[in-house]
């Protein structure tokens, strides 16, 4: 599809709870969500101006590659991701962060396998024809920052903080290998130590701002 000229440019974040917005969680019914200005998609859009229009596809619980057992079979980023490029399309960017969620004891994933599951939906997006005039999407690889095992979440996700700390360098990797432009998102921000996984408004604004330097500059 061909964008006019008038149009603004796309950029899709395409992620789990963390681009949705989901407050640090005191327990298990908390669906508390920052406002559309203070998640970092919109901190990110208000940097990036009328110029470009940002769609947020952040849902919470979503996995790379990995149908949920407990949560549902929707989770599965692969297979929501078609869909969400065919609905938002021509699009120029598209931000992927996921990997924390398959740091739940229940998956028993190594950080290298983690990375493998992202480099399938960075590959999908490489292959697709979403861009514009039928081109693929340019891609910013962003790595989850590390997770802390805390509060009601700790038991959920044992063992993932060791194994969160290893995404930098095996994302960056992955990046380089699909000519993916990459941020690291631990060495800007921190996990709330309320819950160990979700991100307070400070750090939504300082991610935000890191993402529109990076996509504002292509």
């Amino acid at each position: 599809m061909t964008r006019a000229k008038a149009d603004p440019r796309t950029l899709l974040c395409f992620g789990d709870s963390n681009t949705h917005g989901t407050m640090p969680m005191d327990h298990r019914d908390d669906r508390r969500r920052l406002g559309p200005a203070e998640r970092w998609p919109g901190v990110c859009a208000a940097r990036l101006g009328r110029g470009w229009r940002v769609v947020e596809e952040g849902l919470p619980g979503r996995t790379t590659v990995h149908a949920d057992p407990i949560e549902g079979a929707h989770k599965n980023g692969l297979a929501a991701l078609p869909m969400a490029l065919e609905s938002h399309l021509p699009i120029d960017t598209v931000v992927l962060m996921l990997g924390t969620n398959d740091l739940k004891a229940r998956f028993s994933l190594p950080p290298e396998d983690i990375a493998r599951g992202c480099e399938r939906l960075a590959e999908a997006i490489r292959a697709s024809d979403a861009g514009p005039d039928g081109a693929a999407p340019a891609l910013v690889v962003v790595a989850p920052p590390p997770i802390e095992e805390a509060g009601w979440l700790a038991p959920m996700f044992e063992g993932g903080r060791a194994k969160s700390r290893e995404f930098g360098p095996l994302y960056e990797a992955l990046a380089a290998r699909h000519g993916a432009r990459f941020l690291d998102a631990g060495t800007i921000i921190a996990s709330s130590p309320v819950d160990g996984i979700h991100f307070d408004a400070d750090m939504h604004a300082k991610l935000g701002e890191a993402v529109a330097a990076i996509v504002g500059a292509s």
